[in-house]
């Protein structure tokens, strides 16, 4: 009896009505603060050094406490991940059509930037200062260096610094080698299990507070970047933005449709929080953890998540590839110099290898933009005229490569489910 007294006076506190600020979803806070955000950082232009002193550390804080626990949480979800598939075949099945996705995507990113560019007249109305511009180009990694360095000659060092690609190949070892030992290596596997529990519990404690550090971060962004510093390039954030806006509207949704027969309103609606994350942030692999929290409530098994986004936010870059093309148009245009049909192509292919050719390198999108103005003969230079914006359109490029990793993720997993459903049909 006292059983049945207790049940029935839980039931009665579930029914309590809640507080209305526990009843807004965790999109609706972020978005919240990101409004919040804006107005307070077009506030404090007069005085940027109050943002920076006093708000700026709530989103730092948060963005350490992500770093803390992105690595272990990649490299125990993937361990689990590839445990859970009990098939090393299984494994690079799944890492080959991520891998041709990724490539897809990006090589349709960066072709809608050069249209775009070219249909919207990117750079023509705009001026050259008058000052003398100068851009040292940082030394990209040659695509050898780059396959070599993929492996690790240390297991701490690459854990230490973040080094995802790395990261990334310890665990798919441990996790192949777990599978050949067998039974044996069951306390490990059991170990591995848990502990990615863990990982994810723990990104469930920090992500509650993103709304605050959302705040925190676009603040200062603009309290320091007000309109003075826009308005020169305000065409070319526009272009960006639209083409960025474009490619999520029709790729993104065409794979979420077609492939992954998923509903699309669902799909962008489950990654919104990532979304707003994302673009205060600028950061795909500091969006990791909610990345792989929303596109796992999403349907999305964990297997497939811990795999595909984490190396998605390492070397799948349409927002970036995008940037490349716009940009690349644009200092053309700026300085006056036509580019050929050909010229355009390289763009394109140019920038999908390098996509990946400079994946795990601090400053990527600069060097990657360096790389693509050298493979036709663009003055690197023209660099300069696009740094004083970069921050506002590396938001919006992160936005686009986190939705593209959950997109193909989606995708990935749907594929799978559907070849297994096959196999039990047959």
């Amino acid at each position: 009896m006292s059983e049945e007294i207790k049940a029935s006076e839980e039931q009665a506190l579930d029914q309590t009505p809640k507080p209305w600020y526990k009843r807004l979803s965790l999109t609706t806070w972020i978005f919240i603060a990101l409004v919040l955000g804006v107005i307070a950082g077009l506030a404090l232009q007069g005085t940027p050094e109050i943002a920076d002193t006093y708000i700026k550390p709530l989103g730092t804080i948060f963005l350490n406490l992500i770093k803390m626990i992105v690595v272990p949480l990649v490299i125990f979800s993937i361990i689990a991940g590839v445990i859970s598939l009990e098939d090393v075949k299984k494994v690079g099945t799944i890492g080959g059509k991520t891998i041709a996705f990724y490539l897809v995507t990006t090589a349709f990113a960066v072709t809608l930037g050069i249209v775009f560019a070219n249909v919207m007249n990117v750079g023509a109305d705009y001026v050259l200062p008058a000052e003398e511009l100068s851009y040292e180009a940082a030394a990209a990694p040659s695509f050898i260096d780059t396959i070599v360095n993929i492996f690790p000659s240390n297991f701490v060092q690459p854990m230490a610094s973040a080094t995802m690609l790395q990261v990334i190949v310890i665990a798919l070892f441990f996790g192949f080698g777990i599978i050949g030992v067998g039974k044996k290596a069951k306390p490990v596997a059991d170990f591995v299990n848990s502990m990615s529990d863990v990982c994810i519990k723990i990104m469930h404690y920090i992500i509650a507070i993103a709304p605050f550090c959302v705040f925190g971060l676009i603040t200062p962004v603009v309290a320091n970047n007000g309109p003075d510093v826009l308005l020169p390039l305000l065409w070319l954030i526009v272009v960006a933005y639209l083409a960025m806006i474009v490619h999520m509207a029709l790729v993104y949704s065409g794979l979420i449709k077609l492939v992954a027969k998923k509903s699309v309103l669902g799909f962008f609606k489950s990654i919104a929080p990532v979304m707003g994350f994302s673009y205060a942030s600028a950061s795909s692999v500091g969006t990791l953890p909610l990345n792989m929290s929303c596109t796992e409530k999403n349907g999305v098994s964990r297997e497939v998540t811990s795999f595909v986004l984490p190396l998605g936010a390492t070397i799948n870059m349409d927002g970036t590839a995008i940037y490349q093309g716009v940009c690349a148009i644009f200092i053309a245009q700026v300085f006056g110099i036509d580019l050929t049909i050909g010229q355009q192509i390289t763009i394109v292919l140019t920038a999908v290898l390098a996509s990946i050719g400079t994946a795990g390198v601090p400053g990527s999108g600069m060097i990657m933009l360096a790389m693509v103005l050298q493979s036709v003969g663009l003055p690197v230079e023209g660099i300069a005229l696009v740094a004083g914006v970069d921050r506002i359109l590396d938001m919006m490029r992160t936005v686009v490569n986190v939705t593209g990793d959950s997109c193909v993720a989606n995708c990935v997993d749907a594929a799978e489910k559907r070849k297994a459903a096959k196999k039990v049909a047959a």
